[in-house]
């Protein structure tokens, strides 16, 4: 079996079980640094698509090259030695935990009826103004993330290591970061990140429709309805969402847990209307960010044992 099939397995548990440890360097935040840097540079003046395009071409260049020399110098050394280095920049690159947790500290308070400090950790983790929302709409926006969060920190990573290793891993990573920071349908950024948005939208297409699929397959259901009006929902609900892949997440989410995500978030006093999704049959409650949650942790462990299975059947094959 190939030894990245190996390093991801163990990466998988140490993120599962480890997640990142707070105060501990992380290879994003040097990225985000890297495109912060690069952005105040070339997003001026004129030809900014071209400029944009030369900016996402930049960072995969130098990030892949520096995984793969990592990765390979490791191997050199020793096959152990390069599977735990892989294993742990697999690790570094996933977010279940951390998605787990930045839930978990809005789902808490809200449970205990603290609504500010709920509204206050939501803040931390959604760019809607928190300042005045209930608690179905604090759970709607802590389920949100962790839905969409599922396929851009988890399975999508996953994807990408299964066919390229950590290199493969964390070009995704690159792209993702690349997408949040310049990704912007705005006067500043709508020529400039556009390269990065559609590049981003590449590398989620096919993982975010197998998530959404699995979702709706292995994962409990809050409806009674049968599995087939419920995939039916899915796929029109999906197709409603304005991004191409986190729609496949969200509505596959909304119609397990039976609840109506979407519709009208605020941003530092603009309203934003977004359709709304799902059945609608159970109201928004805090409970449902603990649903959500498993559902993730469901979802990201058939995600690694479908790949792992299709990776042994190939190697066995060949």
């Amino acid at each position: 079996m190939p030894a990245h099939f190996i390093a991801i397995a163990i990466g998988f548990l140490l993120d599962r079980i480890i997640g990142d440890p707070p105060n501990w360097p992380h290879p994003i935040r040097w990225i985000g640094t890297s495109i912060s840097k690069l952005t105040c540079l070339l997003n001026q003046g004129r030809y900014r698509l071209a400029k944009g395009a030369v900016l996402l071409l930049v960072m995969i260049a130098v990030v892949t090259t520096i995984v793969l020399a990592i990765v390979g110098f490791a191997y050199q050394v020793s096959l152990y030695i390069g599977i735990l280095v892989e294993a742990i920049l697999i690790a570094i690159g996933l977010a279940q935990k951390s998605l787990k947790d930045a839930a978990m500290d809005v789902y808490e308070p809200l449970a205990a009826g603290d609504m500010g400090t709920a509204r206050e950790k939501l803040s931390w983790i959604v760019g809607r103004d928190t300042d005045h929302l209930q608690e179905g709409e604090i759970a709607r926006g802590a389920i949100e993330t962790v839905s969409e969060n599922t396929a851009d920190g988890v399975t999508s990573p996953l994807f990408w290591a299964f066919l390229f290793g950590a290199p493969g891993l964390w070009l995704y990573k690159t792209v993702n970061t690349l997408d949040s920071m310049v990704g912007y349908r705005d006067e500043r950024y709508e020529q400039f990140g556009k390269c990065s948005a559609r590049a981003d939208d590449v590398l989620n297409f096919i993982p975010a429709r197998i998530t959404g699929l699995l979702l709706m397959l292995v994962t409990k259901d809050e409806t009674d309805m049968p599995l087939s009006k419920r995939l039916a929902g899915w796929l029109r609900d999906a197709r409603r969402h304005p991004s191409p892949n986190s729609g496949y997440l969200e509505a596959a989410t909304a119609w397990q847990l039976g609840v109506t995500l979407g519709g009208t978030n605020t941003y530092r006093g603009v309203v934003s209307n977004r359709p709304e999704i799902g059945p609608g049959t159970n109201p928004l409650r805090a409970v449902h960010i603990q649903k959500a949650i498993r559902q993730m942790h469901t979802v990201a462990f058939v995600f690694w044992l479908v790949i792992t299975g299709v990776g042994v059947l190939m190697y066995a094959i060949a």
